[in-house]
Order: structure tokens, then C-alpha cells, then sequence
């Protein structure tokens, strides 16, 4: 049994660890890389494993980086009682990060996030959108397809529509041809995504506007949506593709930098130039914490019209840690590098 100094465990699912399973599986290893890329924040984040310690350490905590499949054996010679529980990576399907709250939950353990249910929630976007709907919040009715054929016809839409895989996260699965106008067009995608990643897809409605994203990280419990960080995020096309977010993160945006082919995506505060959407996001956001649970730390992606309609697309219990926009965050509103961010955040719940 380990001692009982407080200490923060974050629990993450490692790229490889990923990639080498999805192979076992029978994927083709290109589509798996593509695939274990939706966990670059594990690859990027342990570059900064030090520093979170010492940021820890300063605070009276220890930390320890705990890959997922070390997580039951790790987590059973913990005292519950001085161990916080962070989960970095998310899935339920591709991916596993899902059972990290769960174990936690079994073994007695409390918990920085969301709990296990929303996990498994937030990676079904055709199911996550039926819940958002029924709780009144103004996100796109979605069609589902699998292979080229209809599980649920999408509405009419004379925007077009956009295509995206059902379970898989960090634009895998959507190309430059994913908005389209023609619903045997969004057949053939979904046929393309199923041969290449065996997922559905979701057909919505295209809807105009910018892409938002809106970040929290509860610095102390008693934080509420005044504390999220809302932002136009500004890539310079109508919406990402896989290929830019290959670009951005992990060992294949680490490539990208070198050879001069990363284009950091523009943050533009909403509420400087559109702040009635942005007392509307705050408004989705609260119902978000009050009617789901979301909690600690999340992000919300939305489309914003010049008309101030606001458009919710999906939320991440997971959100990307090391990604440009949450380190843009903590710096904006706490005035904390990242690693004194989580640092702070889980002393103020050890000690509290």
C-alpha cells in the first residue's frame, strides 16, 4: 500500500498502445495510425510529465502518469481516500479511456471530470444528439447511415448536409468533400468510412456560421460558466478536415511543424464582437453542467451565424489538454501555464 501523501493519477491510453491493438483487430495500419491519432494528447502530454510534477510537488501532491492498461493494478494500491483519479483520454469503442472513471468509481476513488456514464455518451454522436435534443438544446437533428444504407433518414435540409463518423473523434473520417448537397453522396461517404475505419456516420443538416469552441476547467469546485473561455477558432476554411488535425498534434503534427506545415488556427474572443452569442453559449453551457452533468473540465464545439444563432455540434468530457486553445485558455483566464493549471485545480480538490 502506498503512503498517504495526496497524489494525483492520470490515467491515459497511449497512441501505440492504440495502434498496436486496432492491428491485432485486423485494421489496416495506415487506417489505425489515422484512428490512435485521436490520442496525440497522451503523446503530447507526456512531454510535460515533469513539469506536472513539479507543479504538483509545489502544492503538496505527488503525481503519477498511469497508461491505461496499468490502471487496475496501479489503482488497487491506492489509499482512496488522499488519490484523485484524472482521466485524460475518452473512449468506449476505438478507443478505452472510458473504463479509467469507471475502475475509479469501483475502487472508491474520487474523480477530476464527468462520470463514467458521459464517457460512454459523449463518443456516440448520433445517441449524445438524441440527449442534447430531449434536454431542449439547439443542436442539428442527425441522420444515421451505415454502409451505404439508412439506419435513420436525415431532415431535409436545403443547406446540404455534413457527414461525419459516428464514434471516431479528432476529425478522422472527414475529407474536403464532407459537406455535400446530394444524400447519395452522403451514402457513398458513409460506405467510405465504413471501409476504411468500420464506423456510421451521422448526416446533419449543414449549418452557416463560424466554428466556436468553448473550454472550462474548474480551477476550484465552485466555478461556474463565467469561468468558460469562448472563442471563434478561425483554420481558415469552413470547417477541418482529418489532414488539419494530423497537422496540429502528436508525433504527425510534431513532422508537420518541422518541415513548415503547421498553421496554428486563429482564437477570436466571441463576446468582442458577437456578445449576445456568447451569453447564449453560457446560457447551453449551464444547461450543459445542470441537465447532464458535465463538470470540472470539458469543451463544447458550436457554429455561431453572424445572426448570433447559436448551433451546438458536440461536447468532450476529454477535451485536448495540450491543444494551442486549452493552454490559450488556462493562460487567458487563470494566468497558469497548463501544468500549474491541473496542478491547481486537484489541490483545490484534495484539500478541500
Amino acid at each position: 500500500m502506498s503512503s498517504h501523501k495526496p497524489k494525483l493519477i492520470l490515467v491515459h491510453e497511449p497512441e501505440k498502445a492504440c495502434f498496436d491493438r486496432l492491428v491485432a483487430e485486423g485494421h489496416v495500419p495506415e487506417r489505425a495510425a489515422e484512428i490512435a491519432s485521436y490520442l496525440a494528447q497522451s503523446t503530447d502530454l507526456a512531454r510535460e510529465f515533469d513539469a506536472l510534477a513539479a507543479a504538483c510537488l509545489a502544492r503538496g501532491l505527488s503525481f503519477a502518469p498511469v497508461a491505461l492498461d496499468d490502471a487496475a493494478a496501479a489503482l488497487a494500491g491506492e489509499n482512496p481516500g488522499t488519490t484523485m483519479v484524472w482521466t485524460l483520454t475518452d473512449g468506449v469503442a476505438y478507443f478505452r479511456g472510458g473504463a479509467a472513471p469507471a475502475l475509479a468509481r469501483l475502487g472508491g476513488f474520487r474523480t477530476i471530470g464527468a462520470d463514467d456514464a458521459l464517457f460512454a455518451l459523449c463518443q456516440d454522436k448520433f445517441r449524445s444528439g438524441a440527449v442534447l435534443g430531449a434536454l431542449g438544446l439547439p443542436v442539428p437533428q442527425a441522420g444515421l447511415a451505415r454502409n451505404g444504407e439508412w439506419l435513420v433518414e436525415p431532415p431535409a435540409s436545403p443547406a446540404g448536409w455534413f457527414v461525419k463518423p459516428n464514434r471516431l473523434g479528432a476529425k478522422i473520417g472527414i475529407w474536403p468533400d464532407s459537406r455535400t448537397s446530394d444524400l447519395g453522396h452522403a451514402l457513398e461517404l458513409s460506405r467510405r468510412v465504413f471501409s476504411a475505419y468500420r464506423d456510421d456516420v451521422v448526416v446533419q443538416p449543414y449549418v452557416a456560421g463560424r466554428n466556436v469552441r468553448a473550454s472550462f476547467l474548474g480551477l476550484t469546485p465552485e466555478v461556474g460558466v463565467e469561468a468558460l473561455g469562448i472563442a471563434f477558432v478561425d483554420s481558415g476554411g469552413d470547417f477541418q478536415t482529418m489532414a488539419d488535425s494530423l497537422a496540429l498534434y502528436g508525433e504527425t503534427g510534431e513532422a508537420a511543424k518541422a518541415a513548415g506545415h503547421y498553421v496554428e488556427p486563429e482564437l477570436v474572443a466571441v463576446s468582442d464582437g458577437q456578445p449576445i452569442a456568447d451569453t447564449r453559449i453560457r446560457t447551453i453551457a449551464e444547461r450543459l453542467m445542470s441537465g447532464l452533468g458535465l463538470r470540472d473540465v470539458f469543451s463544447i464545439d458550436l457554429r455561431v451565424e453572424a445572426d448570433n444563432a447559436v448551433h451546438l455540434i458536440e461536447f468532450e468530457v476529454c477535451p485536448g489538454l495540450p491543444c494551442f486553445d486549452f493552454r490559450t485558455y488556462c493562460r487567458q483566464q487563470w494566468g497558469l501555464s497548463l501544468a500549474d493549471a491541473m496542478a491547481e485545480t486537484a489541490a483545490n480538490r484534495l484539500f478541500s
